[in-house]
């Protein structure tokens, strides 16, 4: 019985992967009606390019002749698309992939080639096809780690990169089939459970499921789930039914055959492979039918049937199908030493021993030769590559003595030019900084230059703007006051009435008002330039000027120290007016009742001192407010090169403190 596992779990793979790439629908009438409609009606070489190589693929596993037909037909019509024309190798590898694995590698290979120049989804798909097949194709002389990683590194990324989720599960299928032939059947499951779940869900009617679920029914049974196996093949024969002539059907009696076996049903297995053989030689397909021969001598060998299971050994050995794979070559082998040996041929059953152990150590031999040339081949190209480190060594050390001096005339010559370099550079970099720094001097020089002359136009415009000022009040001064007074004295005089009596009272009332026309006269001429500031000095126009601004409601008190009388004028005039414009701000809006101006000069620095009791104001609104009286004041100061400062609070009176340069 191990032999006999043995045996069906070599064949394994073979059974399903066989046919797994033929990418063919189960309503496989419909499909072949559907492609003959479209070529019918195909308007460009290119889509009767792609439906000739459909069509090939439809056939292949029927009739390999017209199958080739349909493929050489599709070449000639695809020479002028590249894309279809790159689809060519896959077509020509699907159609060698049962009947020459070498030719069907090679085809896939240069498919993988000539589709990687596109990027489209249906690209990579034709892509991943092609790296699976050709793992396929290699596994012999590979392994099935090569299979493997091709189909994990290659394959799958490729068909998720393409999205299409049909393809991903067929793949996860067939690695659940490689696993399973290495009796990993725990992990087998697992793939083969995201294969269906997958497909389930989105492609419930494919022929990719259809595998998916002999996938799983071949992995239980090995896996000794024969109740699990069952539920698979049914869902599989629900699948199948509505097609009685599918493709498929053989491979589904394979694995039910499989199934009856194991559960020790020899005649309903049987019944199962009959059907599969009749119908696999009516669909022309030898590989899976001597397969199908093969399961049937299994049972037949399980039955003790030792003659019939003999014959049918020696039909599998005459047709060839199976033997031309070399380990299934040596199966048949070993099976017929064994059933010559139960039927007491014991000379048949030694001379098949005999072959089976010149096979295995051909087979041996041949993997020790490789190994054997693989090693040798490391150990000359290691022995080479010695001998040339050596050489290289040898010619370097010859080479490093004959140029050593020379090296050491060149370094030294270098190490001098580039001290030299060095210096020149450094010369070079100190003129350069000089001059720049030289430069920088002379530009924040400049700067500062601007800058005062900037500051200066700026005083000179405030100047300008206080004079403009200061003619505008004298202009309404003129008129409102002195004018309107000069007016009434006009108008009274021109009525001015005959009788004496009348008109010496009349004319006291006029000299009062030309009194008080002089009187306005004098108050203007004081304001434009005190007389008081060109006869007697500062101080005493400055006292004339708080003396004139008190009154009831107003005290102004002066306070002067130490202030020179030969101060130039033009500064008296400017400190004249700076007091002046504090006294009127305190007047206009501070609403004071008391004022003290202070003035102290030492030497050339004048210090001015302005208190009152009035309401102040918030400090923090002296940037955001422009007051004119305030501003003529800080142009003034600035003038004369001064600093001001203001001291200021809500209902807490407010305090300037000027320092003036008065040097003339």
């Amino acid at each position: 019985m191990r032999l006999l596992f043995g045996s069906l779990l070599l064949l394994a793979t073979t059974a399903t992967t066989g046919k797994a790439q033929q990418s063919v629908p189960l309503n496989e009438n419909a499909y072949s009606d559907s492609l003959g409609h479209v070529l019918q009606h195909a308007v460009n070489d290119s889509t009767r390019a792609r439906v000739n190589f459909q069509l090939s693929e439809y056939w292949r596993g029927k009739d390999t002749a017209k199958s080739a037909a349909f493929l050489e037909t599709g070449r000639a019509l695809s020479s002028s698309s590249p894309y279809v024309k790159a689809l060519y190798p896959f077509y020509l590898g699907q159609l060698y992939f049962a009947s020459n694995t070498a030719k069907a590698a090679d085809a896939f290979l240069q498919a993988q080639q000539a589709l990687a120049a596109f990027t489209t989804r249906e690209a990579y798909l034709y892509q991943s096809m092609s790296w699976f097949n050709y793992g396929i194709m290699l596994r012999n002389e590979k392994g099935d780690d090569f299979v493997v990683n091709t189909w994990l590194n290659k394959a799958i990324p490729l068909a998720e990169k393409a999205g299409n989720d049909e393809k991903i599960a067929h793949f996860y299928t067939q690695l659940a089939t490689l696993l399973m032939n290495n009796a990993r059947f725990d992990k087998a499951e697992t793939y083969n459970n995201k294969a269906i779940t997958l497909l389930e869900t989105k492609h419930p009617s494919s022929s990719s499921l259809l595998f998916a679920y002999l996938s799983a029914a071949s992995n239980n049974i090995y896996n000794k789930k024969p109740s699990e196996a069952r539920v698979c093949l049914d869902k599989a024969w629900k699948l199948l039914a509505p097609y009685p002539q599918s493709v498929n059907l053989p491979n589904y009696y394979y694995n039910e055959a499989l199934y009856y076996t194991t559960v020790n049903e020899f005649d309903s297995a049987m019944t199962s492979l009959n059907k599969g053989i009749a119908m696999a030689k009516q669909l022309n397909q030898q590989q899976l039918l001597q397969m199908l021969v093969f399961r049937k001598y299994n049972i037949l060998l399980e039955s003790k049937q030792y003659g019939p299971a003999r014959a049918l050994l020696m039909e599998l050995m005459q047709e060839g199908t199976l033997t031309k794979e070399v380990n299934n070559r040596k199966m048949i082998y070993q099976h017929l030493a064994a059933v010559n040996a139960s039927l007491g041929d014991m000379r048949e059953a030694y001379n098949w021993s005999q072959q089976y152990s010149k096979l295995s150590d051909s087979l041996s031999e041949s993997k020790l030769q490789k190994n054997i040339q693989e090693l040798e081949i490391k150990y000359n190209k290691a022995e080479d590559e010695k001998k040339i480190a050596a050489l290289d060594a040898a010619k370097t050390k010859a080479t490093l003595s004959a140029h050593n001096q020379r090296l050491m005339n060149w370094l030294l010559g270098i190490a001098s030019l580039l001290l030299l370099a060095i210096a020149s550079f450094a010369m070079l970099l100190y003129r350069n900084n000089k001059k720049l720094a030289k430069q920088k001097e002379l530009n924040y020089l400049q700067q500062l230059r601007d800058a005062e002359q900037q500051k200066q136009i700026q005083i000179g415009q405030a100047l300008l703007q206080g004079e403009e000022n200061e003619r505008e009040r004298i202009a309404r001064d003129l008129h409102d006051g002195l004018g309107g007074m000069l007016a009434g004295i006009k108008l009274n005089l021109s009525t001015l009435p005959g009788s004496p009596a009348t008109s010496h009272n009349e004319l006291h009332k006029i000299i009062s008002q030309i009194d008080h026309s002089s009187t306005e006269l004098r108050r203007i001429a004081h304001n434009m330039m005190p007389e008081a500031l060109l006869s007697y000095g500062l101080a005493a126009a400055l006292y004339d000027l708080c003396d004139s601004l008190s009154s009831d409601q107003l005290s102004i008190s002066f306070q002067p120290f130490g202030l020179s009388t030969q101060l130039p004028k033009g500064i008296q005039v400017t400190i004249y007016r700076i007091v002046q414009e504090m006294l009127s701000n305190a007047m206009k809006h501070a609403h004071a009742t008391h004022i003290v101006i202070q003035c102290s000069q030492n030497q050339n620095i004048l210090l001015i001192t302005a208190e009152d009791n009035g309401k102040g104001f918030d400090m923090s609104l002296i940037g955001r407010t422009k007051g004119i009286g305030l501003t003529n004041i800080k142009k003034r100061v600035e003038y004369l090169q001064g600093k001001m400062e203001i001291i200021a609070a809500i209902n807490e009176g407010t305090t300037i403190n000027i320092e003036l340069n008065v040097a003339g």
